[in-house]
């Protein structure tokens, strides 16, 4: 018995299964375990909670973090908030620059982080939207560095 014939524009014939493709162990992409992303700070509260917690300057941007106490009903999870002041521009200027905080701190934040923690991050004038980028990601690595090992 002769397999059918595919038709000529390369779709599968109606009736007809694919052969099964077996792969090794050793080919399968290993797949990590999701890493809970920050939650958003919204109240005001935190936000000078965490100014008068520990920071660090670098030329991207201003890193404040505060470990929260055990009995915060907020959880473990970690927490990130953004704040541009007007020195940094006009609207588009300071949204432009939180937008390239919150991506940065979205990369960065579920690796070097960590729970039970607040983090804000604020934006310099003439640092944040001109920066290139994987210069804002070693910034924030090297702030974060700098206030856990205080």
């Amino acid at each position: 018995m002769t397999p059918p014939e595919t038709p000529k524009d390369g779709s599968a014939a109606q009736g007809t299964r694919s052969p099964a493709v077996s792969v090794s162990a050793s080919e399968t992409p290993a797949r990590s375990l999701p890493q809970p992303q920050p939650v958003v700070i919204a109240k005001r509260r935190d936000f000078l909670a965490a100014a008068r917690a520990r920071r660090q300057g670098t030329k991207g941007m201003m890193v404040q973090g505060r470990k929260r106490h055990a009995d915060d009903p907020v959880g473990d999870g970690i927490r990130m908030g953004f704040t541009c002041s007007k020195k940094v521009g006009n609207a588009v200027a300071r949204n432009r620059a939180k937008r390239r905080l919150r991506e940065v701190a979205r990369m960065i934040l579920p690796i070097h982080g960590r729970t039970g923690w607040d983090y804000v991050l604020i934006g310099r004038a003439g640092g944040t939207a001109d920066r290139p980028f994987d210069d804002l990601k070693n910034d924030l690595i090297y702030a974060l560095k700098k206030i856990h090992g205080k």
